[in-house]
This record gives structure tokens, C-alpha cells and sequence, in this order.
């Protein structure tokens, strides 16, 4: 039987070009939760100040994004068309269990994510090269607009970052095709053991966590005394991030979640509406 990994007998395959890995995220669309502080953030005051009429609330938003000293996106539905762990599943042959699992957790309250992602795992079991020959086959498939937005950020000088509830060397990938840099995006890392076999995930990664986002989010402004942060994702996860993110644009591009529609500062159904307020304002 083989033994619990431990230090000496795993690696952990975390820096580009060695691990191989795949971009998704597991559990169910949890209830809005926010990071409490003792006392109102600049982030809280943003969101404090926003108008309550919906147009004048988008008007608000487009300022701040046109002045944001940072734009962090999700990955799947957002950044990328699809939901990784569903392709993912179906390869390994396990797609109806995982299904299966997602269906419970979702019908379950209070439902750690950690938790979640501990037993979709333990079904699917990716060795390395099973990962590896996943990615071969299924590249990632960026959403239309998604390069041209992050362009457009950069040559602003706009700091883009990924957060993610999905692979470490997959999303590294997706930020190579994007420009954006290795250090900037907060994922998940699977774990190996040497003979390849799958051996469990990092549980100190944020992103493992429910809430991990806004943790991500709220490290990031402290590390590199960001001001003005915005998220961007089709999520509960991703409006859970604001605060301590300034502000939570909902994205519908390839799902539109009803709790997400309703609950973000701004709700948009294609990239270009981000990248047109971004020219405009050239």
C-alpha cells in the first residue's frame, strides 16, 4: 500500500515547465462571505461611496477602472471558455462521479472548499502524465476579448493579476499567452509522489480556501501597496473578494450566474465593454 506523502517523497511541481496541471475550480457557489476587519478599509469606503442607481453605479465603476492600479481576473467562464475540471473528468473517465460530487456539494450549506477539492481529487486521482496528456489535448480556449483587454491594461500601466481556484502550470500558461507574469498569478499546486502517481495538493496555497480569493486579494494590495484593486469573475467566489478588492465586476460571458448578475457593482457579457471604457478614456 503506499504510504501518505511526506517531504522527502513528493515533489511538488510548481515552476514553469515542470508541472502539468489543469485550470479549474472545484465546489459549489458558496453564500457571499467577506473578510472583517476592525475597522472601514479604503476598499470598504469605494464600495461605501457607490451609487445605488444601477447606470450611475457602472459610471462609477468605469472611472475606477480607467484609474485602478490593479485588475485581477478568474480563470474558468472568465478568462478561459470553460470549466477545466469538467474536461478534465470526462479524460480520466470519471465525469459522471465528479458530477455527482459537484451536485451534492451544491445542495450542501456551509460546504468548505477545501473540502470540495479534497474529494473531487481523491475520485480523479491525475497522475502526471495523465495531466500531461490532458494539456496536449485540450490547450486552454481564451475567451474572445481576453488579450486585447489585457493589452490594453498593460499599456496603461494597469498590474494584471490571476486568482484562481484552478492549477498552478495550466493558469502559468494561460498567463504566458496572456503577458502576464508568473509571480502575479495565485493558484493551486498539485502534489506528486516521484513515481509520478498523484499524492494530494498544497493545502497552504489561499486559493484552496474558501475566501482564498479575497485573502489573494487583500495580500497583493499589502505586498505591492496597490491603492485600487478591481476583481473580475463569473462567481460568488469572485464578488466574496470585494472587499478587500475595491470593486467586483461580473462577468456573463460564457455563464450568467443570477447571484452574480444581481450582487456585482458592474455585470458585462463581453471584454470589448471593459476595453472600450479603457480607449475612451485615452
Amino acid at each position: 500500500m503506499q504510504s501518505e506523502p511526506n517531504r522527502c517523497m513528493l515533489k511538488q511541481f510548481c515552476k514553469k515547465g515542470h508541472q502539468l496541471c489543469c485550470n479549474f475550480i472545484f465546489g459549489p457557489e458558496k453564500k457571499r462571505m467577506r473578510l472583517s476587519t476592525s475597522s472601514e478599509t479604503d476598499s470598504d469606503k469605494s464600495i461605501n461611496k457607490m451609487p445605488s442607481n444601477a447606470n450611475a453605479k457602472a459610471s462609477y465603476i468605469k472611472t475606477m477602472l480607467r484609474t485602478a492600479d490593479a485588475v485581477c481576473f478568474d480563470v474558468d467562464s472568465t478568462i478561459c471558455r470553460d470549466e477545466a475540471i469538467d474536461e478534465l473528468a470526462e479524460h480520466l473517465g470519471v465525469g459522471d462521479k465528479v458530477a455527482e460530487l459537484t451536485k451534492k456539494a451544491m445542495s450542501q450549506k456551509n460546504v468548505e472548499y477545501k473540502d470540495t477539492l479534497r474529494a473531487r481529487l481523491n475520485v480523479m486521482k491525475p497522475s502526471r502524465q495523465a495531466l500531461h496528456d490532458f494539456i496536449k489535448r485540450h490547450p486552454p480556449k481564451l475567451t474572445p476579448g481576453i488579450m486585447e483587454l489585457v493589452q490594453e491594461l498593460h499599456n496603461r500601466g494597469t498590474h494584471v493579476y490571476i486568482i484562481t481556484g484552478g492549477f498552478d502550470s495550466i493558469v502559468q500558461e494561460v498567463a504566458k499567452e496572456l503577458g502576464v507574469p508568473s509571480q502575479n498569478v495565485y493558484a493551486n499546486k498539485l502534489l506528486f509522489f516521484y513515481n509520478g502517481d498523484y499524492a494530494g495538493f498544497d493545502e497552504t496555497q489561499l486559493t484552496c480556501r474558501s475566501g482564498g480569493k479575497g485573502r489573494a486579494v487583500k495580500l497583493i494590495k499589502e505586498k505591492h501597496n496597490h491603492k485600487s484593486i478591481i476583481m473580475v469573475g463569473d462567481g460568488s467566489t469572485d464578488l466574496e473578494a470585494a472587499p478587500p478588492a475595491d470593486a467586483c465586476i461580473g462577468f456573463g460571458g460564457n455563464q450568467v450566474r443570477e447571484t452574480v448578475q444581481r450582487e456585482a457593482h458592474w455585470f458585462i457579457h463581453s471584454f470589448k465593454e471593459l476595453t472600450n471604457v479603457l480607449q475612451a478614456a485615452a
